[in-house]
């Protein structure tokens, strides 16, 4: 089966996201852009991931529960979840690793919790752009633990990549699959960083704002359209096929 994804996108919750950004605005413009599979990866916080599940049972859209984690290096790594409740038990494992500095809305903007009629249930109060006092690969063990998996986000960036933090991948983090920005050019992104050759190669939008999400080019084959065979594909546990485009 080939589903056409976005595994790394933020809601209202993220400093910096747009206030458009509801659970039900982005999981029905998913919907309407024809992803099969995406993923809600809010920067360090899981909190708008129940709400988006369920808006996404409704849609038809699957929703995986994620997190795009601030690690102890200034990388960034996406975590995903089979279920809601290994999201969240995930998030106060970050929570408790957490700095506490307060968010600035006149800076970052506001941090919203919604449900899933996207009424606002609350605001985090601290700032979520903070490094957590995780390390790469201690996040990638916690991830698996759980029950899911963790991968680089966009390698090819020259800041908050785990390679332009650290230079390369760390072996401890066993990671089997890298994302790569949606418009970075494969080929260069390879022979500067040749240990990323016969990794799963992932393309997402990050996108931050309504506008931001573009049609869908990246796919994947999987047995079957649930959390646990998705995650088993990006764990290396089954083999795929791929494309962009």
């Amino acid at each position: 089966m080939r589903v056409f994804y976005d595994f790394h996108l933020h809601s209202c919750l993220s400093p910096c996201g747009s206030d458009d950004m509801t659970p039900n605005n982005l999981v029905n413009m998913a919907c309407l852009l024809g992803y099969d599979v995406i993923a809600l990866t809010d920067h360090n916080s899981c909190l708008n991931t129940p709400a988006a599940v369920q808006v996404g049972q409704k849609a038809g859209v699957l929703v995986i529960p994620g997190m795009e984690l601030c690690t102890r290096e200034e990388a960034h790594v996406v975590c995903l979840f089979p279920n809601v409740g290994a999201a969240m038990e995930f998030n106060r494992y970050v929570a408790a690793h957490g700095h506490g500095h307060r968010n600035r809305p006149e800076i970052f903007g506001e941090q919203w919790i919604m449900d899933e009629n996207d009424s606002i249930v609350g605001k985090e109060e601290s700032l979520l752009l903070d490094a957590a006092d995780i390390g790469a690969g201690e996040a990638a063990d916690k991830a698996r633990s759980l029950g899911g998996t963790a991968f680089p986000a966009h390698v090819d960036r020259s800041s908050y990549s785990v390679i332009s933090s650290l230079g390369s991948l760390p072996e401890e983090a066993k990671f089997t699959a890298v994302e790569i920005s949606r418009r970075g050019d494969v080929r260069q992104v390879l022979k500067a960083n040749p240990e990323l050759n016969g990794k799963l190669l992932l393309f997402d939008s990050d996108a931050h704002r309504l506008e931001d999400m573009p049609e869908p080019r990246a796919w994947l084959e999987l047995p079957e359209k649930t959390p646990e065979c998705l995650i088993s594909v990006l764990n290396g546990e089954r083999e795929t096929v791929s494309g962009n485009g």
